[in-house]
């Protein structure tokens, strides 16, 4: 895999995790609720005006865009497995921003990806 695909790939995952922080945040900041008829327009319009939400599915649109530029140039039974290194990120990075637990039994399995991503990498 060339530097340019290699490139293409990561921020696609980059990208597509931030887009789940992001996410992750705005429904955060709405809080827990619960889809009635009574109130599914009142927080669908929370839910789609906050800012972190708009940005995550922004992430998203263009994660998509650089994804299918990074599938053009890389087998995508190379491509498609670099996408679990978005879990990755996600477990450290909700760790660090919304504190939660990442337990021995996930830092295994995060070893394990990272183990098998660097393996089909090197096919």
């Amino acid at each position: 895999m060339n530097p340019i695909s290699l490139f293409c790939i990561l921020a696609g995952v980059t990208l597509n995790a931030c887009a789940q922080l992001l996410l992750k945040a705005g429904t955060n900041a709405v809080g827990h609720f619960e889809f009635t008829r009574a109130n599914i327009l009142p927080i669908g319009f929370r839910i789609a005006t906050q800012p972190p939400i708009i940005a995550g599915l922004a992430c998203y649109v263009i994660s998509l865009v650089v994804w299918i530029v990074g599938l053009s140039r890389v087998d995508v039974s190379i491509a498609y497995p670099m996408l679990s290194l978005g879990y990755v990120v996600n477990a450290f990075a909700a760790w660090y921003l919304f504190g939660e637990v990442l337990s021995v039994q996930k830092l295994i399995g995060i070893g394990v990806i990272l183990i098998g991503v660097l393996i089909l990498a090197r096919s």
